[in-house]
């Protein structure tokens, strides 16, 4: 076939870029780009080469294995090569069985003959390490480096707890272990946390790492093997180079299980398989528990398991005929970031977004993917138009894990948190040690209705009987509720359109509305789903000030003169009577008729029990536990949940338990009903 000058360019570029990227994953261990992005390029430059032998040059990756060793390492030239194997990369059934056919084609075995026997392994995500011992000690290790010459690191991994220093006596006097260096997904996630933590104080040169297999891999290439120990690293082994003397082995299970038996880890998920469906089955168990492994796995392994049928296959260029890599859909992959959006929750919490250019990734189509809040976006330096390396796993949502900074514009702009809710206007903040920004609109924000509607109804709130969840959603999505005034004003005609509302229903639900109008300032407080203020802040504020206006135009240095309100609780309540659409909410509610009654400050009222802990437990004759406990707390008294030895008094009724033995041993003063009548009436 002629080659065209469009083949020899395109040829010389794949080599180009696939140089570069090797360079900075093996050698400077700062890659640009996810595997899977690699080796479909890998591949195309092996197609090409393929149709166009005149093409194929010495210095074309497809000859070689790897990058270069490290200059700050000795030099080592394995005795037996550390080839890599060939990658099937579709997910279906066709993968193995592709690969069935090839060993089958090879041996000459005809369509009756038996099915060849397999070893089907993990494929981790790590780094390659070869270990040397000679009479049981380890004397070397190294990394693949090119398959003939790697990297000798055996200070750093000498510190890996699961390599063994030393074997036992009867192992052969010469035997190298081959496996996997790599990092739990724990292990991970909590070396990025203590990270991110040196950076929050201000650490200079630290960062976070973007996978467990980049971390692993620059941990084993630190020179100061001090660092490496303080990487959580572990080590499997699965296979082996060079071996002298020994007991003789037929099988690749057999060296495997002789490997664990001298006292090397080795994967529990390693079995044997009987021709292509015992390959297919493995491969599709696997990818269902594949999210739930402890460690990353980027597919699994196929070996002939026969040593004979493996030295009769051979090899062919830079790989074993007898081993294949069945790969999973790859759960890193590039695009670009189209836009930031802004997302608002439930609860008001602003998530940004980046929307991205789809890209096939963890088995879907992805064009979403969460930046969680402002402080991970800047930290990640994620910005419209960048290249950025996204993961999915399994249902985990997709994310932006890295950017690509050599792909960036010289005109992209650092991304920063709006100033007000996208959805209503309101002003959106962030509290001090808080990372998320939130609406403050959240009576009127149309993002948080469902959720201001549901809270606003409860029974500890404005108690409306018979407006529950389902019913929330339908007034919501027909458009008839849009703020919390608009449940007064609903109609009979409004809720018999909907569906399921009968008559009746509907009737039941007016009634409860009307009734509800009635409140009192401690549960109408409470109701606006202030952000921080609960029933026990909602009462001091009523006590405190009396009346909901002076609440309204309290400053914040006034909220703090409240018990038990402190400057981040001060800082909401005044925000939120800051915003005009909550404002505007409010008076419309006492438009519709909704009341309570209003104090005096708590300056003029008395609290005959300021500054005394009771505790309530089981069942009083005539009164409810919650009417007990506004009345204890009307008289200054705090309800605690828990007896200790700062507490003043428990109330006792019918059937109480634990808590009454903990008054006891602790001789904290019991009173039943009457008693706690007699405590409130002369205080």
């Amino acid at each position: 076939m002629t080659t065209s000058e469009s083949d020899r360019e395109r040829a010389q570029a794949l080599r180009d870029f696939l140089h570069h990227h090797a360079h900075r994953y093996y050698v400077l261990d700062a890659p640009e780009l996810p595997d899977a992005e690699y080796d479909k390029l890998f591949r195309e430059l092996q197609e090409l080469e393929a149709r166009h032998p005149d093409l194929l040059v010495p210095d074309s990756p497809t000859q070689r294995v790897g990058g270069k060793a490290l200059e700050g390492f000795e030099k080592v030239r394995h005795k037996v090569a550390m080839l890599s194997i060939r990658t099937e990369t579709d997910i279906e059934a066709s993968g193995a069985r592709n690969f069935d056919t090839r060993v089958r084609r090879e041996l000459g075995l005809a369509a009756g003959d038996p099915p060849v026997e397999y070893v089907a392994e993990l494929k981790f995500d790590g780094l390659a390490i070869n270990l040397r011992y000679e009479h049981g000690v380890l004397v070397q290790a190294a990394t693949r480096g090119d398959g003939e010459i790697g990297e000798d690191v055996t200070q750093n991994i000498r510190t890996i707890g699961q390599v063994p220093l030393r074997l036992p006596a009867d192992v052969p006097p010469v035997l190298e272990v081959r496996g996997e260096v790599y990092m739990r997904r724990d292990d991970f996630e909590h070396m990025n946390e203590l990270q991110r933590e040196k950076i929050a104080r201000g650490a200079k040169n630290e960062k976070t790492f973007v996978n467990p297999r980049n971390a692993a891999a620059g941990a084993v290439r630190q020179l100061d093997p001090s660092i490496t120990r303080q990487r959580p690293l572990s080590f499997f082994a699965y296979g082996w180079g060079e071996v002298e003397g020994g007991p003789a082995f037929g099988t690749h299970i057999e060296m495997l299980l002789a490997l664990r038996a001298w006292g090397l880890p080795v994967s529990d998920r390693i079995e044997v398989a009987r021709g292509a469906d015992d390959l297919v089955a493995y491969h599709q168990a696997v990818g269902r528990e594949r999210d739930q492994l402890p460690f990353d796995i980027d597919g699994v392994v196929y070996k002939v398991n026969s040593l004979a049928l493996q030295k009769q296959l051979g090899f062919v260029t830079r790989e074993p005929r007898w081993a294949v890599a069945h790969k999973f859909p790859a759960q890193e992959q590039v695009t670009t970031v189209e836009a930031i959006d802004i997302q608002v929750g439930r609860t008001g919490k602003l998530t940004p977004v980046a929307k991205l250019a789809p890209v096939f990734v963890g088995g879907v189509t992805v064009t979403n993917a969460t930046l969680h809040n402002e402080q991970e976006a800047q930290r990640k330096d994620v910005r419209v138009g960048d290249t950025v390396i996204v993961r999915r796993a399994g249902d985990v949502i997709p994310e932006v894990v890295a950017v690509v900074p050599a792909k960036r514009r010289h005109d992209s702009q650092v991304f920063t948190m709006p100033a007000h809710c996208p959805v209503c206007g309101a002003l959106a903040v962030r509290e001090e040690g808080e990372a998320d920004h939130r609406c403050t609109g959240g009576l009127f924000c149309g993002a948080q209705r469902k959720q201001a509607i549901l809270h606003f109804a409860q029974r500890r709130a404005m108690d409306v009987e018979g407006l529950g969840e389902k019913l929330v959603d339908q007034v919501v999505e027909a458009g008839v509720v849009k703020t919390l005034p608009d449940l007064y004003r609903l109609g009979l005609a409004n809720l018999v359109a909907l569906e399921r509302m009968g008559e009746k229903s509907a009737q039941n639900l007016l009634a409860g509305l009307h009734k509800s109008k009635a409140t009192t300032l401690p549960r109408f407080l409470y109701a606006l789903g202030i952000r921080h203020v609960g029933e026990a802040t909602a009462k001091d504020l009523a006590r405190h000030f009396g009346q909901l206006d002076a609440i309204m135009d309290a400053s914040i240095e006034q909220l703090l003169q409240v018990p038990d309100v402190g400057p981040v609780v001060a800082e909401s309540i005044h925000t939120f009577f800051r915003q005009p659409h909550n404002r505007e909410v409010i008076e419309q509610l006492r438009a519709c008729g909704v009341h309570w009654e209003e104090g005096e400050p708590a300056a003029q009222a008395p609290q005959p029990l300021a500054g005394k802990t009771v505790v309530l437990t089981g069942t009083l004759p005539s009164m409810s536990r919650d009417e007990a406990k506004e009345l204890l707390e009307a008289a200054g008294a705090k309800v605690a949940g828990s007896v200790s030895r700062k507490t003043d008094y428990v109330v006792a009724g019918a059937e109480a338990g634990s808590k009454l033995d903990k008054a006891r041993e602790l001789g904290v003063a019991v009173l039943d009903e009457d008693g706690l009548r007699a405590l409130l009436g002369n205080g």
